[in-house]
């Protein structure tokens, strides 16, 4: 027996020494020390020996499987700090090399504009709310005046979802106004952006999709004096103090009386460019005082309150911001573009 187990442990140090992974280190530890190795089989026959051999050969063995016990723990340190030279060596960053540039990403030029415009309004007192973009036809027209055969009712005009024309993407973010009426009573100063949706085609100053700021004021004896001058100020401390602008009578079915705010064109300054069509000037918004019946569908008494909402596109207030001639630029996502922002 003496001989089994000196053949077993040449058999095992001679394989370890051969061995090059950790998986084939612990498939050798199973084969010699395992409940079925090599030294465990050995060690079932000493129930064969005689009483006076059995101290002898238990010393034996015990002292052959702590040497191949020792040996497997250091073949394994050895593995393993192998492993960790080869993985060092493959990482290994050579300091001499030129780095890589990492090109840091900016704010797109129409939210940086949008910025700026929530400070200028929450410096004056404004709230600035957002909500949904899936309306109801009675938020998005009915409260706002736009009764049924108002041409922006139209499928052509309007994404529906339903059949009966009742659920909508929005075309306006007037409907926040609506909303913000029936949970708050005056005084109410409010400004709402999101996107809106029209079928409109795609050209240089349109989109089906597009950013709209809409805002209103509601409180006692507001006038359209406050309008103008609020308006005015917005403008000029969006686009610098030689801001030059101009109210025009409008119709809008929820405000009555009704304008428009143009400003000077930012390319011609008033001569005349394919920019603002040849008119000088680049219509900016649409404004007006609430109309009575809004304010009483939304349980504000028009006797006591009143006040003025105005509403513009986004996109629009960019360009002229940055000087941009095409709409288009703002959401084709050219690199070369939007990098000089």
């Amino acid at each position: 027996m003496k001989e089994k187990l000196e053949l077993v442990r040449k058999e095992a140090l001679a394989a370890l020494a051969e061995v090059s992974a950790s998986d084939a280190l612990e498939a050798l530890r199973v084969k010699y020390l395992g409940k079925k190795g090599e030294l465990t089989a050995v060690l079932k026959q000493m129930g064969k020996l005689s009483a006076e051999e059995r101290p002898v050969i238990g010393q034996l063995a015990n002292e052959v499987r702590a040497k191949l016990e020792a040996a497997i723990e250091s073949r394994a340190q050895q593995l393993a700090n192998e492993a960790m030279a080869a993985r060092l060596l493959s990482e290994t960053v050579d300091v001499t090399i030129p780095g890589e540039t990492r090109k840091l990403g900016s704010q797109h030029p129409m939210y940086q504009v949008l910025d700026e415009l929530k400070d200028i309004f929450i410096g004056m007192g404004f709230e600035v709310v957002e909500d949904r973009e899936v309306e109801l036809a009675a938020y998005n027209f009915d409260r706002l005046n736009e009764k049924e055969g108002h041409p922006a009712r139209e499928w052509t005009d309007t994404f529906y979802f339903t059949e009966d024309s009742s659920i909508l993407l929005r075309t306006q973010t007037s409907p926040m106004q609506i909303h913000v009426m029936e949970r708050q009573k005056p005084p109410i100063r409010m400004v709402a952006p999101g996107r809106v949706y029209r079928k409109d085609e795609v050209d240089a100053t349109h989109s089906p999709m597009f950013h709209q700021v809409e805002g209103m004021v509601i409180d006692k004896g507001i006038t359209m004096a406050d309008l103008k001058g609020t308006l005015s100020e917005v403008a000029r401390q969006l686009y610098g103090e030689d801001t030059v602008t101009r109210f025009r009578p409008h119709h809008f079915p929820f405000t009555e009386p009704s304008c428009e705010m143009d400003i000077q064109c930012y390319k011609c300054h008033g001569a005349g460019c394919p920019t603002c069509k040849g008119e000088g000037w680049i219509e900016l918004l649409g404004a007006g005082m609430v109309h009575p019946t809004v304010l009483e569908g939304c349980g504000i008494d028009p006797d006591v309150y009143s006040g003025w909402a105005f509403g513009f596109g986004l996109e629009r207030l960019a360009l002229a911001y940055f000087k941009i001639s095409d709409l288009r630029l703002i959401f084709e996502n050219d690199v070369r573009f939007l990098e000089q922002f």
